[in-house]
């Protein structure tokens, strides 16, 4: 169990998290922690409870029980708003941008969740999204795949958080943008001091920009380590091979 001089060195703290829909929980009894300025990527099999904890941790999903702390605050039972104005932002499977929204329009609504209640997009935003300052008046919906996910990132940052959760950002985007989040992301952790977890399964991205990597199955960790400890094709075989 964690202790509260553990949780000061995390950003992120998870202790004896059950989670789910109903019947069975997805996340039986599940403990992690991420800490500030740190990637920690999560890998797993279909169904393995990968987006379901990244769903327990902003409060989108119905049964919860355990304890998650985000710096000092527990935030177990609270609504998705408020976990959002402690710091916690989240980019979803499928990127959920408002596609007929502009990127202007788009980025505001990121700035609703900031704690300073300031509606002002960050120069330092477009220093990591430079295409997106030339595309301000264009609809979401008429960018590419990869340009969404931009936006999508974008505008989760535009919030300002402590901590920062991906989901699949990898799903149906180009390589070439898949090459750009793998070199980003370790940049936004450094630069902001952001807690990062990378939900992925593509395990080239995941390897690329994590620190440290775990795998879960049914809800569980059943491997973890440093990215260079998946590189043996006998772990990828028993850990992740469908």
């Amino acid at each position: 169990m964690s202790t509260s001089a553990d949780r000061r060195n995390a950003m992120l703290s998870i202790d004896k998290l059950t989670a789910g829909y109903g019947l069975a929980p997805v996340i039986p009894d599940l403990s992690l922690r991420v800490e500030a300025g740190e990637i920690l990527a999560v890998l797993g099999r279909n169904g393995a409870g990968k987006s379901t904890l990244a769903k327990a941790v902003i409060g989108i999903v119905p049964e919860v029980s355990g304890s998650i702390h985000v710096g000092e605050a527990q935030v177990v039972g609270l609504a998705a708003h408020r976990v959002a104005r402690l710091g916690v932002a989240y980019v979803p499977q499928g990127r959920g941008i408002f596609p007929r929204l502009s990127v202007r329009e788009n980025l505001a609504l990121g700035t609703r969740a900031r704690r300073d209640r300031q509606p002002s997009v960050d120069e330092q935003i477009f220093s990591y999204f430079p295409l997106l300052r030339r595309r301000l008046d264009q609809q979401g919906g008429t960018m590419s795949g990869g340009e969404q996910q931009m936006l999508a990132i974008a505008r989760a940052l535009c919030a300002k958080p402590d901590i920062l959760l991906m989901d699949e950002p990898s799903d149906g985007i180009a390589p070439m943008v898949i090459d750009f989040i793998a070199d980003l992301l370790p940049q936004l952790a450094r630069d902001m001091s952001l807690a990062i977890m990378l939900i992925e399964q593509n395990i080239d991205l995941a390897l690329a920009a994590g620190d440290r990597c775990i795998v879960l199955d049914r809800g569980s960790v059943v491997h973890q380590g440093p990215p260079e400890a998946f590189q043996d094709p006998a772990v990828l075989q028993k850990y992740l091979a469908i």
